[in-house]
């Protein structure tokens, strides 16, 4: 299962990504300064609202394209994905990251630089890639 090393390593693979923490001064990282993914703990309303269902573990906030997307990953798999009431109407999902392997949280890593990427480097990164 993945670790924060494998979400570093993935995220920083990738082009103009910096790592920065974010305003809790946990790990973030960004495409110019537009943070895709970070290490988002649970809180007390998260806890509140998720109740029994709340996972323990550690947990990544990962932006995506939109709020389809974070429907399809939500129905998808839920023992991975999942949401709180703080990010309804967001397009961001929470990951179970000791649950997710490491191939899943690489496409999920790019995914959500790609949506945050300005553009022509988003562009110029798929025709390297290819």
């Amino acid at each position: 299962m993945a670790t924060w090393d494998d979400v570093r390593r993935i995220a920083l693979a990738l082009p103009e990504t910096t790592e920065r923490g974010s305003h809790d001064d946990l790990p973030a990282w960004r495409v110019r300064d537009k943070p895709f993914v970070w290490e988002r703990p649970l809180r007390r309303a998260d806890l509140e609202a998720l109740g029994t269902a709340a996972p323990d573990g550690p947990i990544l906030g990962v932006r995506t394209p939109d709020l389809g997307a974070k429907e399809a990953l939500l129905a998808d798999d839920p023992t991975i994905y999942f949401t709180t009431p703080h990010f309804d109407g967001y397009p961001a999902v929470l990951v179970r990251l000791d649950r997710i392997d490491v191939e899943e949280l690489t496409e999920l890593v790019a995914e959500a630089w790609y949506a945050r990427a300005p553009k022509r480097l988003a562009a110029a990164h798929r025709a390297e890639t290819r």
